[in-house]
C-alpha cells in the first residue's frame, strides 16, 4: 500500500553532539576535509553507504553509537575544533572586505539549477555545476551573495541502461526534510510563501528552503504545497521537464517569485537588499520584470525610468554557444501570461513583449526570446571563454545593428572550478598548497609548490588515484550489468576490468550531438587496436546523460554502450550510467587524460577538463571554450579541428583520425616511455607545468575576482547612482527617448581630409573636417569618431583605432563642423572612416542604445569587419 503523505523524522542529537546538527545543516562539509573526518568518525561503514550524506547518517545512526560519542572526550574535542572553526570562516572578514566601499553590499544570483553536492540533486550538468562553485567561491572569498532557484521535487533523473543499452529515466521523490535545508518562517513560526500571479485570477503559491553554502545562503523556491491547485503544484516537478508553458510557469516562479522571496529573507532576517543582480542564463531573465514593477508600483517611476534602474544593477551571463539552447516562447504564450488581468499597473504587457522581441534580421516576430530580454534587461553581460564572448557577439549582432562585432558589448569571463570541491585530498596534500589566507584571493603562489614536489611522488599519488578509479568504476560498473538484467555468475570478468596501470582516459558530459559522444567510434578496428594494443594499450571510462526527450543523444550512448559490451574489449572500455557530482569526482581525480571533442565552436567553455587538470590530468581537446585561451602546447594536446570543411561527416573523420593519431603516435608514446626508474619523466614534466600554469587560471575564486572587478563592481556605482534620488534614471530614460526619437535626423554631410596627398609617411598625419547634421540633438548627446588603421585588400579596417573629433565651427541651425587629426605609425595600406555615436556619461558601452551614423559611402559591416 502507498502511503498518502511522506515526511521525514528528524534526529534529536544529544546536548553534546548538537554541534554536528549545526555542521551537517552547512554544506561547507562538501569540500572541508576536517568536517568530513569528523562526520567519517561517528560511524565510517555508514558514512561510506550513505554517500556520505550527514543527513542520512544522523539519522540512521544508532542510539547508543551517539550516546558513546556523547561521552568521548577526543570525539568532543575535535567536534568542538570544526565546530569552532566553521564559526570564525562564516563570520571572520576576507578577502572582499578588504575592497573598499565600491564593491556591491549584497549581490543576487538567479540560476535555474545548482550543483553543490551530490545529496542535494539540483541540477543537471554544467550550468548548475558552474552555479554551485560561483557560491562557494562567493563564501570562501567572503562576499555578501545570495543565491536564488528552484528545488524540484523530483530533481533532474536517475539514469540506467536497459539490457539492449537504450537510457531509462526514474525520478526518485526529493525529500527536503531529509536535506540539509530548512524552511524561510515568518515571527510567528508559519512557513513563508511568495505568490505569482497567473492567468484567469488564478496564482502560484510556493515556500522557501534555505541552504546554507559556507556562508551565501541560498533560497529555493518549491510550488509543491498544498496551498496550490495539483497543477501549480507540479511546477516544480522535474527540472527542465514537462510542456513549453510548464517551462514558462517555472522561469516566471524562479525570477518574479525569486525576487519576491529574496525581498522575503532580507525582510525576515535582516540582510541587506542587493544592489546587483545576476542572471545565470536567461532562465531567470523575467527578474528584471519584478523589479521594473517594484519601482513603477513603489517608487513611482514611470516604465523607462524603471528600466534605467534595473538595467544598471544588472549583469546577465549567456552560456550557450547556439541558438537552440535558447528559451524561446511563443509571443502569444508569454501575452497571456502577462497581460489581461493579470498585467500589472504601469508595467504595460506590450512593453514586456518588446523586451524579448526578435526584431532584428534573422529573427522570429512571433518568439519571445528569453536570452535577448536578458541582454536587454541587462546593462553589463558576458559570455563564460573568450572564444565564447566572440561566438556570443556573433549571435547577438542583431541587436546593435551598424557595430562591429568586436565593438558588441558583450565581455567574457572564463569560468572557473572550486579547489576545494574538485581537488582530490591526495594531489592537494602533495602539492603542499598553504592555508589561503582569509584576506587574499588564491593566486599563482599557491601552486608555486609544485616545483619542490619529486617526480616520483606525483607519479606515486597518480597511480594511487586512478587505482582508486577503477575500483570504483568496477563497483558502478557490475551495478550497471545487474540492473541491466545479468547474474551474478556471469559477472566474473568485472574483478578486472580497467587495469590499474593503464593510461586511463576520461570521456564524461552531457550528450547533446554536438559533444560528440561516439567521435572515438570512427574507426571502431583502430580503436581496438589502441585498446588491445600489448605494449600501450589505452582505457576509457565514459559517462554521460542524455535529456529524456533526446531520441538521437540516447541512441548515442547506445552506440557506446553496444562498442563496450564487446567480450573482446569491454575490459578496456566502459560506459558507466548515472553521471553526477559523486561519479565525476573520482572521474576527473583519478583519470590519466580528459577528452573533450566537440564541433567546435559549440563547447561555451567546459570546466571538467579544468578539474582535471588541477588533479594532474592531461587535456586531449579541440580547442574550443576554455582550451582555446589556455592550451600553451606543454599542458595536453590540442585535436586539429577542420574548421573550414562543410561536409560535417568528412569533418567528424579528420578530426577522429587527427586524435586517432594524437592518442596513438603522442600521448601513449609519452606515457609509456619509462627511465630506468619506472618513472614517465617527460609525461611527468606536462604534469608539473599542467598544475602550475593551469592551478592559478581554472579557479573559481579567480573566476569570482574577475565578476567583482569587470562587472559587479561597475554595475553598483551604476546602481548606486540611478537608486540614489531616482532623478538620473528618470534623467538617462528622457535623455535615451529624446535621442531615439531624433536618431533619423543625423548624419554625417560630409569628410575632408588634408595632408594625404597620394600617399603618406610613417609619423605623418592628415587633418580631417567632418560636417554633421544632429537634427534635434545637441554636440552635448553625441560623439563624433574617426576610425583608422590597417585595411584589407576590400578595404576592411582591422582593429582600428578610435579618436573622438573636437567641434570647430556651429555653421548652421543642427549643422556642425569637427576637426581633428589621424597619425600614421604603420605602414602599409591604412584607411579610415567616421561615425556618429550617442554620449551620456550613464552608458556603459557607447553601443548601448544600438544607435550609429556613417557617412553614406561608407558600409558599416563587410564580413564583420568595420570597412
Amino acid at each position: 500500500m502507498r502511503a498518502i503523505r511522506r515526511f521525514t523524522v528528524r534526529p534529536v542529537l544529544p546536548e553534546p553532539l548538537a554541534p554536528l546538527g549545526d555542521l551537517a545543516m552547512n554544506l561547507r562539509w562538501s569540500w572541508h576535509p576536517p568536517t568530513q573526518d569528523l562526520f567519517a568518525a561517528v560511524d565510517p561503514r555508514l558514512w561510506a553507504s550513505t554517500g556520505h550524506d550527514p543527513m542520512r547518517l544522523l539519522s540512521e545512526v544508532a542510539t547508543d553509537r551517539l550516546a558513546e560519542l556523547g561521552s568521548d572526550e577526543t570525539f568532543l574535542s575535535d567536534l568542538r575544533s570544526v565546530a569552532a572553526d566553521l564559526d570564525a570562516y562564516v563570520h571572520q572578514d576576507r578577502w572582499y572586505q578588504s575592497l573598499g566601499s565600491d564593491v556591491p553590499r549584497q549581490i543576487a544570483y538567479f540560476s535555474p539549477e545548482f550543483g553543490l553536492t551530490a545529496v542535494l540533486p539540483q541540477y543537471s550538468g554544467g550550468l548548475g555545476i558552474l552555479a554551485g562553485d560561483h557560491l562557494k567561491a562567493a563564501s570562501d572569498l567572503g562576499a555578501p551573495l545570495i543565491g536564488v532557484g528552484l528545488l524540484y521535487r523530483h530533481g533532474y533523473f536517475k539514469q540506467s541502461l536497459s539490457g539492449d543499452g537504450w537510457q531509462q529515466e526514474r525520478y526518485p521523490i526529493v525529500d527536503p526534510q531529509a536535506m540539509p535545508l530548512s524552511l524561510l518562517r515568518e515571527a510567528d513560526g508559519t512557513a513563508a510563501r511568495v505568490f505569482v500571479g497567473l492567468p484567469g485570477g488564478r496564482r502560484l503559491a510556493a515556500q522557501v528552503w534555505v541552504a546554507h553554502v559556507g556562508r551565501v545562503p541560498l533560497l529555493l523556491l518549491d510550488s509543491g504545497i498544498e496551498d496550490n491547485e495539483p497543477a501549480e503544484r507540479d511546477v516544480t516537478d522535474r527540472l527542465y521537464g514537462g510542456g513549453t508553458e510548464h517551462r514558462l510557469l517555472q522561469e516566471m516562479l524562479l525570477g518574479v517569485g525569486g525576487v519576491r522571496a529574496l525581498r522575503a529573507y532580507c525582510r525576515i532576517t535582516g540582510a541587506t537588499a542587493p544592489e546587483v543582480f545576476h542572471t545565470n542564463e536567461g532562465h531567470a531573465g523575467f527578474l528584471g520584470l519584478e523589479r521594473i514593477r517594484e519601482y513603477v508600483e513603489d517608487r513611482g517611476l514611470d516604465f523607462d525610468a524603471a528600466l534605467e534602474v534595473t538595467r544598471a544593477g544588472t549583469v546577465f551571463t549567456t552560456h550557450t554557444p547556439v541558438p537552440a539552447g535558447i528559451d524561446r516562447f511563443a509571443r502569444d504564450l508569454v501575452e497571456q501570461h502577462f497581460g489581461g488581468d493579470n498585467e500589472a499597473v504601469g508595467v504595460p504587457v506590450d512593453r514586456i513583449l518588446a523586451l524579448g522581441a526578435e526584431d532584428y534580421e534573422g529573427g522570429d516576430p512571433g518568439l519571445f526570446n528569453m536570452a535577448v530580454m536578458g541582454f536587454r534587461l541587462g546593462q553589463r553581460a558576458n559570455g563564460v571563454s573568450a572564444l565564447h564572448g566572440v561566438v556570443s557577439r556573433g549571435m547577438f549582432a542583431g541587436l546593435w545593428p551598424g557595430f562591429d562585432e568586436t565593438e558588441v558589448p558583450i565581455t567574457s569571463i572564463t569560468n572557473g572550478v572550486h579547489t576545494g570541491t574538485w581537488v582530490a585530498r591526495e594531489m592537494a596534500e602533495l602539492v603542499s598548497r598553504p592555508e589561503v589566507d582569509a584576506t587574499a584571493r588564491d593566486g599563482a603562489e599557491d601552486w608555486a609548490g609544485v616545483d619542490q614536489v619529486p617526480e616520483s611522488a606525483i607519479w606515486k599519488t597518480k597511480a594511487a588515484m586512478r587505482a582508486r578509479l577503477v575500483d570504483y568504476a568496477r563497483t558502478r560498473l557490475r551495478d550497471s550489468w545487474l540492473a541491466r538484467g545479468a547474474s551474478e555468475a556471469e559477472l566474473g570478468w568485472v574483478d578486472s576490468a580497467l587495469d590499474p596501470d593503464v593510461l586511463t582516459i576520461g570521456f564524461a558530459r552531457r550528450v547533446p550531438s554536438y559533444k560528440r559522444l561516439t567521435l572515438m567510434l570512427s574507426d571502431r578496428e583502430r580503436l581496438k587496436r589502441m585498446l588491445l594494443d600489448p605494449e600501450r594499450p589505452i582505457q576509457l571510462v565514459i559517462a554521460g546523460k542524455s535529456h529524456p526527450a533526446d531520441d538521437g543523444g540516447k541512441r548515442l550512448i547506445q552506440e557506446i554502450v553496444w562498442f563496450a559490451d564487446d567480450p573482446e574489449v569491454r575490459h578496456r572500455i566502459v560506459f558507466l550510467p548515472d553521471y553526477d557530482m559523486g561519479l565525476a569526482h573520482p572521474l576527473v581525480t583519478g583519470c590519466d587524460v580528459w577528452l573533450n571533442n566537440p564541433l567546435r565552436p559549440y563547447e561555451a567553455c567546459g570546466t571538467s577538463g579544468m578539474k582535471a587538470a588541477l588533479n594532474g590530468g592531461l587535456n586531449v581537446s579541440i580547442r574550443d571554450g576554455w582550451w582555446d585561451e589556455w592550451y600553451d602546447g606543454q599542458n595536453g594536446w590540442a585535436i586539429p579541428s577542420a574548421d573550414g570543411v562543410n561536409d560535417p561527416d568528412r569533418r567528424d573523420d579528420l578530426e577522429a583520425h587527427a586524435l586517432y593519431d594524437l592518442l596513438e603516435h603522442q600521448v601513449a608514446a609519452r606515457f609509456y616511455d619509462r627511465d630506468e626508474h619506472g618513472l614517465p619523466r617527460r609525461w611527468l614534466e606536462m604534469v608539473r607545468h599542467t598544475l602550475k600554469s593551469l592551478g592559478p587560471k581554472v579557479l573559481a575564486t579567480r573566476m569570482f575576482d574577475d565578476y567583482v572587478t569587470k562587472l559587479y563592481g561597475p554595475a553598483a556605482l551604476s546602481s548606486r547612482a540611478m537608486n540614489s534620488s531616482f532623478e538620473g534614471a528618470r534623467q538617462l530614460a528622457a535623455w535615451k527617448r529624446r535621442v531615439r526619437e531624433g536618431w533619423g535626423g543625423v548624419h554625417v554631410d560630409h569628410v575632408e581630409s588634408v595632408g594625404t596627398g597620394e600617399g603618406a609617411e610613417v609619423g605623418g598625419s592628415a587633418q580631417l573636417r567632418v560636417f554633421v547634421s544632429l537634427g534635434g540633438l545637441s554636440p552635448d548627446d553625441v560623439d563624433i569618431q574617426v576610425l583608422h588603421g590597417r585595411v584589407d585588400e576590400a578595404d576592411r579596417l582591422q582593429s582600428p583605432s578610435v579618436v573622438s573629433l573636437e567641434r570647430a565651427e556651429d555653421y548652421e541651425a543642427g549643422r556642425y563642423r569637427y576637426e581633428g587629426q589621424v597619425r600614421f605609425d604603420r605602414t602599409g595600406p591604412v584607411g579610415y572612416t567616421v561615425r556618429i555615436l550617442p554620449m551620456h556619461p550613464d552608458l556603459s558601452s557607447p553601443a548601448e542604445l544600438g544607435l550609429v551614423a556613417w557617412p553614406p559611402e561608407a558600409s558599416p559591416m563587410v564580413n564583420g569587419n568595420l570597412r
